[in-house]
């Protein structure tokens, strides 16, 4: 709760905001006193006044009108100047998302929140932790040449990650993982080949990453999540398909912070169980004639030293 200002102390606040206020407006004692329609004189008295009497909140209101400031902020109630509208509006909106992580919009959110932890949940499989051949399979069809900016910024995505000081919790839908390994719904008509190249890259990266990056598998009877990202306490992102809608609202950003939380609190394979688990996947892929015993279209493992 934030504590009472004394009287004296929120006049002197309000004086040294007001010409704050007037300087990076540009504006005057004259001219306030003009737009606000009052004589010059009362505008002077307000800000030489060193004791603790307060203006009237008409008057207060009026000057935070003709600044574009608000009340609030120039009576020491608020640390944001933006008016009640340009607080909404900077705390929603709504981003244009591309089909695959060849999005600035999402990678500049992740430079942002560089040194929290970054918590996920995709609306698939992790692109950045995906094989060429798996992400050529979901790709092509859709972006057809853009096909091989995907791969790279999927590779990029990877390598910032490695190189980044924060870490990464990614929580999945153990539904979909099943899936994938079967090769049903979603995933229906990818080769036995390319599921087992992918889960062995997802092997490997789950061990080298850890624990600075953590994957756990939630089970969707029992918890459902929309695809979310929570970049630490400075934005929530909740993919919708074709946009992103993104809150920077402390309240909000908690909430889906806690959300998030819960799924990996209630998680039915941890990220020290996730190898094995996925290991007896692997297990169950059929194993096609002549296939070699290694993921070669997959690229080597990050270094845990870096």
């Amino acid at each position: 709760m934030r504590d009472i200002i004394d009287k004296r102390d929120r006049a002197a606040l309000l004086r040294a905001r007001l010409i704050e206020a007037m300087t990076l407006k540009a504006s005057n004692q004259a001219a306030l006193a003009r737009t606000v329609g009052v004589d010059r004189s009362t505008i002077s008295q307000l800000l030489k006044d060193e004791g603790a009497r307060l203006p009237n909140a008409h008057l207060v209101g009026a000057c935070a009108q003709a600044l574009g400031v608000s009340s609030d902020w120039l009576l020491g109630l608020s640390d944001r100047p933006e008016n009640a509208a340009d607080l909404l509006a900077n705390a929603l909106t709504l981003t244009e998302a591309p089909r695959a992580l060849v999005d600035e919009q999402i990678f500049a959110w992740h430079q942002e929140a560089e040194g929290y932890k970054i918590r996920h949940v995709p609306a698939g499989l992790p692109d950045m932790l995906k094989t060429r051949t798996m992400l050529e399979w979901e790709y092509a069809p859709h972006l057809g040449r853009t096909t091989e900016q995907a791969i790279n910024a999927s590779s990029d995505r990877l390598n910032w990650m490695n190189a980044s000081s924060s870490d990464y919790e990614i929580a999945l839908p153990l539904s979909e993982v099943h899936s994938f390994a079967s090769g049903t719904g979603y995933y229906h008509g990818l080769p036995a080949e390319v599921r087992r190249y992918q889960l062995e890259m997802l092997i490997t990266l789950s061990q080298s990453l850890y624990p600075r990056m953590r994957i756990y598998l939630f089970d969707s009877r029992r918890l459902y999540s929309a695809p979310v990202t929570i970049f630490g306490p400075l934005l929530g992102v909740i993919y919708l398909g074709r946009n992103y809608l993104a809150f920077r609202d402390t309240e909000r950003v908690t909430a889906l912070t806690t959300h998030f939380d819960h799924l990996v609190k209630e998680a039915h394979v941890s990220a020290r169980q996730l190898p094995d688990h996925l290991t007896q996947l692997l297990d169950k892929v059929p194993r096609e004639q002549g296939e070699p015993n290694t993921a070669s279209d997959a690229p080597d493992a990050p270094d845990q030293g870096h």
